[in-house]
């Protein structure tokens, strides 16, 4: 398929005009929200994807806007796969997607923000594309980010996807046009803001609890970033977003980074329902995070961190 960057002239002598990839592509409502700008294929389950890193992000760039944050790769790398399984494997738009295990390794001395918004390539190879009566199922695939040449992350994803009426059936009644879940109101209250890496209150996802190093998870379903559409459960990046904030949490004065991460998840982590997370062990640099909700564990995370 060609790439789909096409790029128009506005008038002779004009550069080229950058456009995203289509929102659908990738699972996002808002424009803004969208990192990938074109793709090609390379080669027999290869392909170079093109994307566009904003300078200042609510999310994804540090509150100092100095550097970009290890969830923006992780998103990065996520669209990577959406876009690759609509436009190059055929995946029919509307499918729900499961995911399943994300990994990823950041260089941050590679991720300073610029005086111009980065613009990665990352390179996708295809590890496994699972098939069901002949249709594609599954999708793992590693990813290599390059920053001018240089490799600045390395990330590998598993999802699986399946088509509405076997969601709804899997789900039983919990998907987000019934509107029938009752949701825990007020929030509880967020840790400081500064605790946790944040600037804001608002993206504050961890609530003190009566048990050191237990947090309960705060879920704003109004949340702009998280919860660009509505979901009928706990996002995926917002659950590995809550495993670096426990980190960070779990360290105290003795500042923490996270640089690293892999995680799985184990089974959809409900809406209406308690979650908390909380350190299971450490080796080192690496922390395992864990989120509970109820008598399971639907969600653990190893992260890697240095000193800040």
């Amino acid at each position: 398929m060609p790439e789909l960057r096409q790029f128009a002239q506005a008038r002779p002598g004009a550069g080229p005009l950058t456009a995203t990839v289509p929102r659908e592509f990738v699972h996002r409502v808002a424009v803004a929200e969208i990192l990938l700008t074109g793709w090609a294929r390379t080669d027999t389950d290869r392909f170079a994807i093109t994307a566009q890193w904003p300078r200042v992000h609510q999310l994804h760039v540090s509150p100092d806007r100095s550097a970009y944050e290890p969830l923006l790769v992780a998103e990065t790398v996520r669209q990577c796969g959406a876009l690759l399984a609509h436009a190059e494997y055929e995946v029919p738009l509307g499918h729900q997607f499961v995911l399943k295990e994300l990994r990823v390794d950041t260089r941050p001395e590679h991720l300073a923000v610029g005086t111009a918004p980065a613009e990665p390539v990352i390179d996708i190879t295809a590890a496994e594309v699972r098939r069901r009566a002949g249709r594609p199922a599954a999708l793992r695939y590693d990813a290599a980010v390059r920053l001018g040449g240089e490799r600045v992350a390395t990330g590998r994803i598993s999802v699986t996807w399946t088509n509405e009426s076997v969601y709804r059936r899997l789900r039983g009644g919990r998907t987000a046009d019934v509107g029938a879940l009752r949701l825990p109101r007020p929030l509880p209250p967020p840790l400081p803001a500064d605790t946790v890496g944040r600037a804001l209150a608002a993206d504050v996802l961890l609530s003190p609890a009566a048990r050191p190093g237990r947090w309960r998870l705060r879920v704003d379903t109004a949340h702009p970033v998280f919860f660009d559409h509505p979901l009928d459960h706990v996002p995926g990046m917002l659950l590995l977003e809550a495993a670096l904030q426990t980190v960070r949490a779990h360290g105290g004065r003795e500042r923490r980074v996270p640089t690293s991460f892999h995680a799985t998840f184990h089974q959809y982590a409900e809406l209406d329902q308690p979650v908390w997370t909380e350190v299971s062990g450490e080796d080192g640099t690496d922390v395992q995070v864990i989120a509970r909700q109820g008598e399971s564990v639907v969600f653990e995370c190893l992260v890697g961190a240095v000193a800040g």
